[in-house]
């Protein structure tokens, strides 16, 4: 059972929403609103929340744009991470990164297997460091994210979480990329 300090403090992180769509707007995009709202609730602050087109430039523009932003420390993407012709998020993503997080796949799809059975292999769900910020690439159904954020992205991102998060290693990944 994962385990929070609550005698530790807590570090609310800034992170940045991109939908991946070539459908979705902000009134109808469920899934980008979902983690929104968890992320808020949990206590972390929406520095900005978009919605790009399923093509690689636009993409890399927007996560450039974040990634220069020192107060963005996480961007989660919803979105293009199947394998239709147009789902170009890893394409797009897996060249800004500096170490690619093979844990957060592992442990998404172990947590999906449970609500969509074997179609998780179908995902191309992936994580890993840009720069100094973490960008978490997951698919774009409302269920999907929920199996994202519920007891993996929460915890993840909380720095009470025991035995480690995150959010309590990024001022020190930061002091060593400086």
């Amino acid at each position: 059972m994962p385990r929070i300090d609550e005698s530790l403090k807590f570090y609310p992180l800034g992170i940045a929403v991109l939908t991946i769509s070539d459908t979705r707007t902000l009134e109808t995009d469920t899934s980008g609103a979902l983690l929104a709202e968890r992320l808020q609730s949990a206590g972390h602050n929406l520095v900005d929340r978009d919605i790009v087109k399923d093509e690689i430039d636009d993409i890399r523009e927007q996560l450039n744009a974040w990634l220069a932003n020192p107060s963005i420390e996480i961007i989660l993407t919803t979105g293009g991470t199947g394998f239709s012709p147009r789902d170009n998020t890893p394409e797009a993503v897996k060249p800004l990164l500096r170490r690619e997080m093979d844990g957060f796949s592992v442990v998404f799809h172990q947590k999906s297997l449970q609500s969509v059975g074997v179609a998780t292999m179908q995902s191309r769900a992936f994580a890993g460091q840009a720069g100094d910020a973490f960008i978490f690439c997951v698919p774009g159904s409302t269920g999907a994210c929920r199996d994202a954020w519920d007891g993996l992205l929460e915890l993840e991102f909380d720095s009470r979480h025991k035995p480690c998060s995150i959010a309590g290693a990024l001022p020190r990944l930061r002091d060593v990329c400086a």
